[in-house]
């Protein structure tokens, strides 16, 4: 092809959308060719950045794997199979609230029953106010269904508690929709009080709003009992709960969510969207009904695991110069600000340029779990997906390198480290 041939084609290149473009990149995964980088050149890369438990999924739900004998792999239900359906309405009714299996819809992963809320809820241009740091994935979220996120910004000085609800009623406008929180917390391990939630209640009540609440870490809750919007009186048509198999059985990669709510009208509407994309995974599906066959043992285990994590963590950061903590109270994870002006630098620089004894640390950077751009530069989410040894390994790598970078920090320019 000639040099001028292909100019001409190059000119008349078809363009991706505008939406697509202005998508933004997770902050958890932003790093990754950073980490591919380091793993090439010999490095072992432990990975705190993102929350994918190390913990053995349960025996039951891999035992399905290998004995899932049918014939052909058919559609199912768009609602999800209806035994897994009833058997997730018996573990609500006995650790949650009650309710009926038709108030449950299996969905796959999290991320579509976040998707079905808000497609069926709020109309282009609508506004949900929430609570920052919030998951940074909402975000896309948000972006796919034209909402628009307003948000009501919490603080590391006091754990990342619940802003006052005088702070929600002043972001309250002709648009505001819902109020959206996740609880417990990712990225903060905040858990919410019962008084923290009637008064979110009275505001949803009073201002006629959804409440849509993000509980997928209920049952790694440390220092207080765990209260669900679910239990909460007056509230049927208001709460929409987004649940998921991925971390409480260790089993991500099942991508089996669950949307619950007793609104029988947004049900509805959700069902047109389930039918669109047909059914959830059938095989997952399958998975999760094992998980919940046999959890009670299993749950407190995995609990007992990730608190002795979540001390230790807390021990070695405490002693580390410079950084700032808390004592997160659920969930495996803490947002920690560092002493250092650019967190993102520092996590790219701790990838491309440091490593103790052939290892280096992945964490995710604060900033990307806010939607003010002034807040959590100097902060990073930390996951304790990891077990007590390769968290000493990693806080030795964390102090260490903090210390090596200061005189870098001081010769650097802010175009030093870009993230792909």
């Amino acid at each position: 092809m000639s040099l001028s041939l292909r100019i001409k084609f190059e000119r008349h290149m078809p363009k991706v959308s505008k939406r697509g473009e202005e998508m933004t990149q997770s902050p958890i995964r932003s790093l990754i060719p950073f980490a591919r980088t380091a793993k090439e050149n010999g490095i072992e890369v432990l990975h705190l950045n993102i929350g994918q438990p190390d913990i053995t999924t349960p025996q039951s739900a891999l035992n399905t794997l290998s004995t899932y004998n049918n014939d052909i792999i058919e559609y199912g239900s768009s609602e999800g199979v209806e035994s897994l359906r009833k058997e997730v309405k018996e573990y609500y009714c006995e650790h949650v609230s009650p309710i009926e299996f038709n108030d449950i819809y299996v969905t796959t992963g999290a991320s579509e029953a976040i998707l079905f809320t808000l497609f069926s809820c709020f109309d282009q241009g609508e506004e949900i106010i929430i609570p920052e740091p919030f998951y940074a994935n909402y975000i896309g979220f948000s972006h796919t269904s034209g909402v628009h996120l307003v948000p009501v910004t919490s603080t590391i000085d006091n754990g990342f508690s619940l802003p006052k609800a005088e702070s929600f009623v002043e972001k309250i406008s002709k648009k505001t929709k819902a109020i959206f929180l996740c609880n417990p917390g990712n990225p903060t391990g905040n858990l919410y009080s019962l008084e923290e939630l009637e008064a979110i209640a009275a505001i949803v009540k009073e201002y006629d709003l959804f409440l849509i609440v993000d509980e997928v870490y209920r049952e790694f809750c440390y220092d207080q009992e765990f209260r669900s919007v679910l239990s909460l009186s007056g509230l049927e048509q208001h709460v929409v709960v987004i649940d998921s198999i991925s971390k409480v059985f260790s089993a991500c990669g099942a991508r089996i969510g669950f949307l619950v709510s007793r609104n029988e009208q947004l049900m509805g509407t959700i069902l047109k969207y389930a039918q669109l994309r047909l059914c959830p995974p059938m095989i997952g599906q399958h998975i999760a009904e094992a998980c919940f066959a046999n959890r009670a043992t299993y749950i407190r285990q995995v609990k007992e695991e990730y608190n002795k994590r979540r001390l230790y963590l807390y021990d070695r950061l405490a002693k580390i110069e410079g950084v700032k903590i808390y004592m997160p109270k659920a969930a495996f994870y803490i947002m920690t600000e560092l002493p250092v002006e650019n967190a993102k630098n520092f996590c790219i620089w701790l990838l491309q340029s440091y490593q103790k004894d052939g290892q280096t640390l992945m964490l995710a950077p604060g900033e990307g779990f806010y939607l003010n751009e002034k807040y959590g530069k100097s902060q990073v989410r930390i996951a304790f997906v990891l077990g007590v040894p390769e968290l000493e390994r990693a806080m030795n790598i964390l102090e260490n390198g903090l210390k090596e970078y200061k005189s870098v920090e001081l010769n650097q320019t802010p175009q030093s480290y870009s993230c792909i």
